[in-house]
């Protein structure tokens, strides 16, 4: 559609209409009380009786999301559309736009898409690879167990691995006990596609390393400790750690940040079969320590531990793990707003204030110490899940963290990956969590 034909979608803020609007759209805003309300959207009637365009209101500045454009991306009927009014930073406003415009049509007839032309003075690069990375990390949260098991998941990790010219190392099945992933192994082999480790590289060998770690239980079951139906529902995002990893590796590749980039991505069905692992089993992973299982439903920490022990054994500068871990971080902090739990505060900071500025929040929560005794084991070096009911976020960091003794500085995100009710920028269903965040921390540290 030529960008001529494309609407007009004007912005104004709270109490303050644009002075663009001709006497007759003040008229008509003014009648429908139409006052810059946020997430109302006015259809302008031109003088023919036509639609002329569509004011939007992004309500008051103090504590605006920043992609509250993305509402209007959600709500606008199918066409092409062109930014005006006062929108605030452009490529904060493009990128809202579009992410609002999402829609996972692999299992309907599709609709003609939301579009919005090029605004003036963004960064159109920027935009693209953040849409991109947000839509690829969706897409793959919103397939379903039946369309998205191991092998698939496997399959889309290569795909994306030819498309930046990478190569992949898988270690699959057997394999992995063999080459010493244990906990890996252990996790998956009840299921009836073998568990593996995929992983892949990108940058130069002399520049900072990086290392970013995804859960990739494409279904979890809960494993003997089996959850309820109701707990089931969601389980095909339990992958959304190593959704989001991918997006947030496209986005850094795209950028060229000056870093090297290891990405590890473990990936199991966690399935009920004869060989499942018990509760009580011992385990040895990695690292060489013992993990007692008190709970098969605690199985992603188990596959995560077995990755980082592997992305620390060279000392990177940082390692970043994103996981669908527990239920006890959705209850402390909700759907929108991750944990986020770091050994150095400096990092946690950074990382916050990057979330803030693109309307991807994070909070700081402590790796408190004291809490390690939660998940202590009377016969081995820790217990999975430990007796206590409490801080189940934190003992689940706290776990983690045994994994990561050499590397430089370690982030662990306890993302949710779904939206419950759509939000600005975020539609309903599988969503992107941590990627702005990271990204636009080590975008300013190695950009």
């Amino acid at each position: 559609m030529a960008k001529s034909k494309s609407l007009p979608l004007i912005a104004a803020e709270a109490n303050a209409l644009p002075e663009s609007l001709t006497p007759a759209e003040l008229r008509w805003a003014t009648a429908q009380g139409f006052s810059g309300q946020r997430g109302r959207l006015l259809a302008l009637p031109d003088a023919d009786g036509g639609l002329a365009g569509y004011l939007f209101g992004l309500g008051e500045s103090v504590g605006r999301p920043a992609l509250t454009l993305g509402l209007a991306g959600a709500a606008l009927e199918p066409g092409e559309y062109r930014l005006a009014g006062s929108y605030g930073d452009p490529t904060l406003a493009m990128l809202a736009f579009r992410l609002g415009a999402y829609r996972f049509d692999r299992y309907r007839k599709p609709r003609e898409p939301v579009l919005l032309d090029d605004v003036e003075g963004a960064d159109l690069d920027e935009v693209l690879r953040l849409v991109e990375a947000a839509y690829l990390a969706r897409d793959l949260i919103n397939t379903p167990a039946n369309d998205l098991g191991p092998d698939a998941l496997e399959k889309e990790i290569r795909g994306f691995a030819k498309a930046h010219e990478l190569e992949v190392k898988v270690i699959a099945g057997d394999d992995l006990l063999k080459q010493n992933f244990p906990m890996i192994h252990a996790v998956g082999r009840a299921a009836a596609e073998a568990p593996r480790l995929v992983e892949f590289s990108w940058g130069k060998a002399s520049d900072p390393k990086v290392t970013l770690v995804g859960k990739g239980v494409t279904f979890d079951t809960g494993g003997l400790d089996i959850k309820p139906s109701a707990g089931m529902l969601l389980m095909k995002k339990d992958m959304g750690g190593a959704a989001n990893i991918l997006g947030l590796a496209h986005a850094i590749i795209d950028a060229k940040l000056r870093v090297r980039l290891r990405v590890l991505i473990p990936i199991v069905e966690n399935a009920i079969s004869g060989p499942s692992f018990r509760p009580g089993d011992v385990l040895r992973a990695r690292n060489g320590s013992t993990v007692e299982i008190g709970n098969t439903d605690a199985e992603g920490r188990l596959i995560l531990g077995d990755a980082l022990a592997l992305a620390d054994e060279e000392a990177p500068e940082l390692i970043v793990d994103m996981a669908t871990l527990t239920g006890a971080a959705r209850s402390a902090l909700g759907p929108d707003l991750p944990p986020l739990y770091a050994t150095d505060d400096e990092l946690a900071r950074g990382l916050m204030a990057a979330g803030a500025v693109s309307d991807d929040p994070l909070w700081q929560m402590p790796l408190w110490a004291p809490y390690d005794s939660m998940i202590a084991s009377k016969i081995a070096d820790v217990n999975n899940a430990g007796a206590s009911a409490f801080a189940g976020s934190i003992t689940a960091a706290l776990f983690l963290k045994r994994f990561v003794k050499q590397a430089r500085a370690w982030a662990h995100l306890d993302i949710y990956a779904w939206a419950p009710e759509a939000r600005a920028g975020r539609p309903f269903g599988g969503t992107d969590q941590g990627i702005r965040a990271v990204y636009g921390y080590l975008k300013q540290r190695f950009g």
